[in-house]
């Protein structure tokens, strides 16, 4: 049994990933990850509830130890009130310090709290919520279990030959100018994979990612293994929508780094984000990533 996720719920969210996790609560994407983006000056937004209804329960839980992050994460259950969409099943929602309690009726959209920065986090992911979906008799609290979920929106395939410009950095992290988002707003985009469809996970830090079809489907058409390239470099095995990576090592201008970040987005400062916390670079440098078989360095 799969969970659809409608277009209403995913455009509240800047972008999304249903892989780019190391937790195997993601495995085979049984979970998603919802970004909601920041305000115009620059604070973190409240969490849009993905969908109506009641609820259940808030609770702590331990997250990992992090010196960036609370040593408790929080979860929130939900019985949703939208008929036919999930019916009897229990939405299961963490990284949110809840303004909610349980009983309280939610519309979609409606602010479950505020979003916060959990141990369960690298230190270059945004915020976001943790969206997972259980049914009647599957165990809400553990941490895996939950239902693969699909996609009710498209989602674009841009091609990308591997260059752009830095146009934002962090600590961990630099972001490109490319791919451009054709149409800000109006559609989710990815990186499309040579094969075709949107690549999504963290290559090749997590241990696996996706291929999400370009009708919105994140069901390939063949069940059977299929080779995935990004600009002619092999980067793992998909089996259905579920890619294995290759052992590789992404480089940025001929130098090693942790490798690349890979979601979807509707906002207008897509671009492929580096994930490079031993590796600095400046705005406006020109960078050429590739992907490498780990033998050939």
């Amino acid at each position: 049994m799969a969970v659809t996720l409608p277009e209403a719920a995913l455009v509240q969210y800047e972008r999304f990933s249903l892989y780019n996790s190391p937790y195997p609560a993601h495995d085979g994407g049984c979970a998603i990850d919802l970004y909601p983006g920041t305000l115009v000056d620059g604070r973190t937004t409240a969490a849009p509830s993905p969908v109506a209804g009641t609820v259940r329960e808030t609770r702590a839980v331990r997250a990992p130890l992090k010196p960036y992050a609370p040593e408790h994460d929080h979860l929130i259950l939900l019985e949703p009130s939208e008929s036919g969409l999930f019916a009897g099943l229990t939405v299961r929602i963490l990284h949110v310090d809840p303004s909610v309690e349980a009983g309280d009726v939610v519309e979609r959209g409606d602010s479950l709290g505020s979003l916060v920065r959990a141990g369960f986090f690298a230190p270059w992911v945004d915020n976001h919520l943790h969206v997972g979906f259980r049914g009647p008799d599957q165990n809400p609290y553990r941490a895996s279990g939950s239902l693969p979920i699909e996609l009710g929106a498209s989602v674009r395939p841009l091609e990308w030959d591997g260059t752009g410009h830095v146009v934002s950095v962090g600590d961990t992290y630099a972001v490109l100018d490319t791919p451009t988002h054709p149409n800000p707003g109006a559609e989710f985009v990815g990186v499309r994979a040579d094969q075709g469809g949107v690549l999504d996970g963290g290559l090749p830090h997590y241990d696996g990612g996706g291929l999400l079809r370009q009708n919105g489907s994140t069901e390939a058409d063949d069940p059977s293994e299929t080779v995935v390239s990004l600009n002619g470099d092999r980067i793992g095995v998909a089996n259905g929508r579920t890619i294995a990576w290759d052992d590789v090592t992404v480089t940025a201008n001929g130098e090693s780094i942790t490798g690349l970040s890979l979601f979807c987005a509707r906002d207008g400062d897509f671009g492929a984000k580096l994930i490079c916390p031993d590796r600095s670079f400046e705005r406006g440098e020109r960078v050429r990533v590739r992907v490498r078989s780990s033998d050939e360095r």
